[in-house]
């Protein structure tokens, strides 16, 4: 066994616990919008044929926003396609995804599921085949209250009151090759600052989030957001990031430490806006939204969309199926993310349902949770009140890409209305048990009050619909305080979670 130590202290503080943080994200691509959101004439289904079930387990996977409509797929959408009579709406080509988009679910149906899920919606426009105007008009029929012509349209369309949508993404992965409008970052820049002034003389209280790289990797990631925010500092708040991982050629080591590359995404975007702040002679900071981030494997049958003649209407897409593995790996993001809330205000995970998703559902049938909803949901639900910075003490393993990593890494939160202090922390040893030590000499008189850790003897056990509830063994009965230290024994490949409460 392996020992690692972790001390806690209430004055080291990196900032509060943001509830963006456990965002999510709807696209219209495969099953995400129909049969998974949406499905008419389900059991469950309510008068917009939203289904119950997948509503249920999204107040439980404890999502607080979710971005829409794309993706990759908002670079080509006609938002107007989905407003006023069902009947009435046209059917379109998605040239993101090769499919039919049949505009059944748009804005205002979306707004209600929102409603109906307590959620926030995050929406972003299409920068890609279209413009300034088309933001302002999808700005207007959302947000103003009435007396123009799209606003009475969203009346007419039965929604009297502005829905006040806070936060807008200004298009999506621009900087990508594969993006219906594509352009290079001189480009983009220019065309996401007068968007965005734009926008602000309709509303000037809105979150606008300019695109930033679509992966550490791309060839122009740093100059890419050096570029687009020296064009657009003064009127955007935040810039993209988006990651995935996955394990390849059987590297399971490297993929367990995914999140040393997050770390250094998120550190090195804060950079690049810091210098842009100092050359430009700007007071305020431009956070981080980091809103796709998700384990996918890429290079499987079901990630390559359909090709030539076939344009279906929601084909099988990206529908990843998690095991223990790839939950640890969800688990050690969130713990990057929480450890860089300073700069880190929102975040997506992508996507929420069937595609690349927790929440998986049968059409016509069955819903269940994926390996991935076990770390979101607890850590949406525990984690309160301030993100500590912790001193880590663990024996490094060798990973062929990125050399030495610790095999423990953890995050810790304290609310301090309640006196709970909260300790994520996942094991990234293929072999070893680790004993973690857990100094609360900053916390007298703490006992645990829950320990939970996702593992499975089988790193590669994955839920199916018939077996769903848990990933084996979930409860620690191992933990205990004494002379003001938790201990904890995390076996392999696993994340969990020490609650403690004062006595």
């Amino acid at each position: 066994m392996l020992s690692a130590s972790v001390t806690i202290d209430p004055a080291f503080v990196v900032g509060p616990v943001r509830p963006r943080t456990f965002g999510s994200f709807v696209e219209h691509l495969g099953r995400s919008v129909y049969t998974g959101l949406h499905e008419p004439g389900h059991p469950t289904a309510d008068a917009d044929g939203f289904r119950g079930d997948v509503v249920e387990l999204t107040r439980e996977l404890g999502v607080t926003t979710v971005r829409y409509p794309g993706g990759n797929f908002v670079s080509g959408y006609r938002w107007e396609d989905g407003i006023g009579p069902v009947a009435q709406r046209p059917r379109r080509l998605d040239l993101a995804w090769h499919s039919t988009d049949p505009n059944l679910v748009g804005v205002d149906e979306f707004m209600r599921w929102c409603d109906r899920t307590g959620v926030e919606p995050m929406m972003a426009v299409n920068l890609g085949t279209r413009g300034v105007q088309e933001a302002l008009d999808l700005l207007e029929y959302c947000n103003v209250p009435g007396g123009t012509t799209w606003s009475d349209l969203r009346r007419a369309n039965g929604a009297e009151d502005p829905y006040r949508i806070k936060m807008w993404c200004l298009g999506n992965e621009m900087d990508g090759p594969w993006q219906i409008g594509h352009k290079t970052a001189q480009e983009y820049g220019r065309l996401a600052a007068e968007t965005a002034r734009a926008m602000r003389m309709v509303d000037p209280d809105l979150e606008l989030v300019a695109c930033g790289s679509s992966g550490s990797q791309m060839p122009t990631f740093g100059d890419w957001e050096h570029t687009v925010l020296t064009e657009a500092y003064e009127h955007v708040d935040h810039i993209s990031a988006h990651a995935y991982y996955w394990e390849e050629d059987g590297d399971l080591a490297s993929f367990l430490a995914s999140a040393v590359n997050m770390d250094h995404f998120v550190d090195s975007v804060a950079a690049t806006a810091d210098a842009v702040r100092a050359a430009g002679k700007h007071t305020k900071h431009i956070h981080v939204s980091f809103d796709e981030w998700n384990v996918w494997y890429q290079k499987r049958a079901e990630s390559r969309p359909p090709s030539g003649d076939d344009w279906p209407v929601a084909p099988v897409l990206l529908e990843d199926r998690y095991n223990v593995a790839d939950a640890v790996v969800v688990g050690n993001l969130l713990i990057s993310l929480l450890r860089h809330t300073d700069r880190v205000h929102a975040a997506s995970l992508a996507q929420l349902v069937n595609v690349i998703a927790p929440i998986m559902t049968e059409p016509g049938g069955r819903s269940w949770r994926q390996t991935t909803f076990h770390p979101f949901a607890l850590t949406a639900r525990h984690a309160a009140g301030e993100v500590l910075r912790l001193a880590v003490d663990a024996p490094v393993q060798e990973t062929a890409k990125f050399g030495p990593v610790p095999v423990l890494d953890a995050v810790a939160t304290h609310d301090p209305e309640t006196g709970a202090v909260v300790v994520l922390a996942v094991n990234r040893s293929l072999t070893d048990d680790v004993a973690l030590d857990v100094d609360l000499r900053g916390f007298p008189g703490l006992r645990v009050a829950e320990a939970l850790t996702l593992a499975n003897p089988d790193h590669t056990w994955s839920a199916t619909a018939d077996d769903a509830t848990s990933v084996l063994p979930r409860t620690n009965t191992t933990a205990k305080v004494a002379d003001e230290r938790a201990h904890v024994d995390l076996p392999p490949v696993s994340w969990s979670m020490i609650r403690l409460e004062r006595v």
